[in-house]
């Protein structure tokens, strides 16, 4: 018997004793985790041991065995346990092997073999409990990788907004201060604004209001940024009422400021003032009370205020003007783009129109025949015939065929649910002339005869029905419109036939077969 190598075993501690459908005998039992014996090992003494367990206690040099010492049969080097002086125990792993076993965990109902438990249900038992590392919560193991993706609280999670990575639990948080969350601005109701740019906005928002700038001086208007421009000028000449009471006062503290200088203008303010601006304003407001008003600096100062207010209007007239003509061109500018989209959208339309007739023309190539013999497969008959049922498609047209290259165009038109005398009971089949090509080179009256079939697909009993046609009726005049008024067989099959396990209906698709005789052509 061959020394067992502990280097490579990749193992795990014993089985527990309630996985036994049965009591364990005393000789299963590892005398280290003192659980049922998993890949037994016998030392030296007769004493046995999980692989794992024989590793763990031998990792660090030899030890003495300590059953053999509760036992009371110590003796040395026999007792020593050493992993050189170990031998797999396969008569005791075959005995382990075959005892019942049952799982341990609640609503598993399962049952089998030690080696079948080993094999085949530990550790993927669907109701066994684990511990998420993260947060500690008992979890199942089938349910373990959807709780980390999507219940776990611990969770960590990155901003789709700003990348950043935070746990689950913080995400209300981390929203109110992201710098990329998205904001909608409550008066345009513009949607998707970063929070980092949501100032920005709402200073250039058209729709955000803000006071007046003459709320200095008792407008008491709140207006929407983008009306404030006519906001000023419809109201010019309030504002200048309001202003008037301020500028009489401060006219009347220039007329009084003591030292001589001439008027210069305050860029500031749009007004004119004095040079010397170090006079304190409270005292030559007192000192203007008790002395008699210039009139003739007041009108002065008028009329330069007058001044600046007109130059601020001109100003506005040339760039409404400019504001004007560039809204002419531009007016112009989206009529000729407007003219150019429509004349593309009708070269789109003519495309589609093309696209449409050259995909019919090959559809009619792909199925068409030219020697008056068509068979037209018809698939998805449960739900073309619910359609006719609903009368949302009561009949269906087949694709082209001809009796020769230059002949005669003809198709079929079926009614799944009947149509006339057979609705509801039969399939109606017809034969329809169509105009064609080459008519004017063909014999009219069309006078040949036609065969319809219902074609069994076990190749045993066709259903048939045949006519000659009628010359005297229009249906088979040369035609002057598109196809001719459609004849034939209303009662051409019951539907009887097609319930069950028809042998005409088979995979849910039926064959039609018309056969045009070619006799005198």
């Amino acid at each position: 018997m061959a020394r067992i190598s502990l280097e490579c075993v990749n193992s795990l501690p014993g089985i527990p004793l309630s996985v036994l459908s049965v009591p364990m005998e005393n000789k299963y039992k590892c005398q280290q985790c003192l659980q049922v014996l998993r890949k037994p090992v016998q030392a030296q003494c007769g004493h046995r041991f999980c692989v794992h367990c024989f590793k763990q206690l031998t990792s660090s040099g030899p030890k003495p065995c300590e059953a053999c010492r509760q036992e009371e049969i110590y003796e040395e080097p026999i007792s020593i346990l050493n992993s050189n002086e170990v031998f797999p125990d396969n008569a005791a792993g075959r005995e382990i092997a075959s005892l019942p076993a049952r799982c341990l965990n609640q609503g598993c109902s399962w049952t089998g073999s030690i080696k079948e438990y080993e094999a085949q249900h530990e550790g993927r038992c669907e109701f066994e409990r684990i511990q998420c590392d993260a947060c500690q919560v008992m979890i199942l193991l089938t349910e373990k990788e959807r709780h980390l993706e999507r219940e776990c609280e611990a969770r960590t999670l990155n901003c789709k907004y700003c990348k950043m990575t935070f746990n689950f639990k913080d995400i209300k948080a981390h929203d109110e201060i992201c710098l990329k969350f998205p904001l909608q601005c409550k008066d345009c109701g513009k949607k998707k604004i970063p929070r980092e740019k949501f100032n920005d906005h709402s200073r250039s928002c058209a729709k955000s209001k803000s006071a007046c700038p003459f709320s200095e001086v008792g407008c008491k208007s709140v207006i929407e940024n983008g009306k404030l421009s006519d906001h000023e000028h419809s109201s010019t000449m309030e504002h200048l009422r309001l202003l008037l009471p301020m500028v009489l006062s401060m006219a009347r503290v220039r007329a009084d400021a003591p030292g001589p200088g001439e008027w210069q203008e305050d860029s500031g303010l749009g007004l004119y003032r004095a040079p010397e601006e170090g006079v304190n304003m409270a005292a030559a407001g007192a000192a203007a009370s008790a002395q008699p008003v210039d009139l003739e600096k007041k009108v002065s100062a008028l009329e330069n205020i007058v001044c600046v207010l007109n130059r601020e209007v001109e100003r506005s007239s040339v760039t409404l003007e400019a504001f004007s003509h560039q809204h002419r061109l531009d007016q112009e500018k989206i009529e000729n783009l407007s003219n150019k989209v429509r004349q593309l959208e009708r070269t789109v339309t003519m495309k589609d129109l093309q696209l449409s007739e050259t995909e019919q023309l090959v559809q009619e190539l792909q199925f068409c025949t030219y020697d008056g013999i068509f068979v037209w497969k018809i698939s998805d008959f449960s739900r073309r015939r619910q359609e006719a049922l609903a009368n949302r498609t009561p009949a269906m047209f087949s694709p082209a065929f001809y009796s020769s290259k230059y002949g005669y165009k003809m198709c079929l038109r079926l009614y799944l649910n009947g149509d006339g005398t057979g609705r509801g009971t039969h399939l109606s089949l017809f034969f329809v002339v169509m105009r064609g090509k080459c008519d004017a080179l063909l014999k009219w009256p069309f006078s040949q005869k036609v065969t319809l079939m219902l074609l069994d697909q076990n190749n045993r009993e066709h259903i048939i029905d045949a006519f000659r046609p009628d010359v005297t009726s229009t249906s088979f005049q040369q035609p002057i419109s598109e196809m001719n008024i459609a004849s034939g067989c209303p009662l051409f099959c019951p539907l009887a036939k097609l319930a069950g396990k028809s042998p005409y209906l088979r995979d849910d698709t039926i064959f039609i077969k018309a056969i045009v005789d070619l006799t005198g052509l």
